[in-house]
């Protein structure tokens, strides 16, 4: 936004360029407007600083995008019609989603076509020819909106919603964040059960980033809240500390401790499948959690600790229940 090719410095006339300090994170301009720079990952730097108009950049890429953005609108508060323009490559996250549903947004879009003369003519005859007429091309070329993401294990239209019926089991799953800074992940909590009718019912998400006693009082009181059989934890990276810190809150609870020994995409694809196959309902919209399950990426590299507690609840339920006992599995030798 600042030093690249198409930058505030490179493309201000030499008369009216802006004196840039990175150490204050701060532009001036000739005539005295100042700006301040900001990022997604230091939320806390917009606490209590106020301004008139705002530019976010490739808002899909925030570090808890919602969160920054509410921080943002807060401090939005001087002058008579103060603004704020949000550019970005269109995803299907729960920001943009909500954006595009609020009346006072404008919406412009552009095209990579419309750009052309600022593009080497190489892009054009070996990337544009390569994705035009793809999915990804209709969102990185003509900036199209897909509520779906290729490669993404879940998509909108395999969410169901149902009241539960009667439940013959409930767990509350936990996947325990490693530390409660601003910056650090969440930690996914979330409830589900085992209907009469055989399939699951997810129940709450009340996934959250918060201290360590925190988070356990919150599974502690899911539980509870739904009268759970059982809790279940990851332990890969907390080991026992995650059941000592639940059991600190209430030391009758009746805990599982769970390995991760493979990765969460290999986790996961079961759980979608029964997604697919219409044996898992959501018994309300869990937002955040259906933005994570429809977006994520195995190679994105992100932790989807709402996603991987939900996974964890429903091999527990689905899964794990269905396997038959050691003693009675059959395998056949060729």
């Amino acid at each position: 936004m600042v030093e690249g090719e198409s930058g505030i410095l490179n493309i201000s006339p030499p008369w009216f360029k802006p004196d840039y300090e990175p150490s204050k994170r701060r532009l001036t301009w000739p005539n005295g407007a100042m700006a301040t720079i900001y990022s997604s990952k230091e939320p806390d730097h917009l606490n209590g600083p106020q301004h008139d108009l705002a530019w976010g950049d490739e808002i899909r890429t925030w570090y808890c995008a919602q969160e920054v953005w509410d921080m943002l609108m807060l401090g939005l508060r001087l002058g008579e019609h103060p603004r704020c323009v949000a550019t970005t490559t269109p995803l299907p996250i729960k920001l943009i989603r909500n954006l595009l549903k609020m009346p006072d947004v404008v919406v412009t879009g552009g095209t990579t076509y419309e750009n052309r003369m600022n593009l080497a003519p190489s892009f054009y005859s070996q990337i544009v020819s390569q994705y035009e007429g793809t999915r990804l091309g209709q969102q990185e070329i003509h900036a199209e909106l897909l509520e779906d993401v290729p490669g993404a294990l879940w998509n909108r239209g395999i969410i169901q919603y149902k009241p539960a019926p009667d439940l013959v089991r409930v767990v509350v799953a936990v996947d325990p964040a490693v530390t409660s800074k601003d910056t650090s992940d969440e930690t996914g909590i979330v409830a589900a059960g085992l209907g009469i009718d055989g399939h699951a019912y997810v129940l709450a998400d009340r996934s959250a980033r918060v201290s360590p006693d925190a988070w356990a009082r919150r599974t502690v009181q899911t539980f509870k809240d739904f009268e759970a059989d059982k809790v279940i934890g990851e332990v890969n990276n907390g080991g026992e500390l995650v059941e000592l810190t639940i059991r600190t809150v209430d030391k009758n609870i009746p805990y599982k401790a769970v390995h991760a020994s493979r990765g969460k995409y290999a986790r996961a694809e079961p759980v979608a499948a029964l997604y697919e196959q219409g044996k898992v309902f959501h018994t309300e919209p869990f937002t955040e959690l259906e933005d994570q399950q429809c977006t994520w990426l195995a190679e994105s590299g992100d932790s989807p600790d709402r996603l991987d507690a939900l996974v964890w609840a429903l091999t527990e339920l689905m899964i794990e229940e269905s396997k038959p006992p050691k003693e009675f599995r059959i395998g056949v030798a060729a």
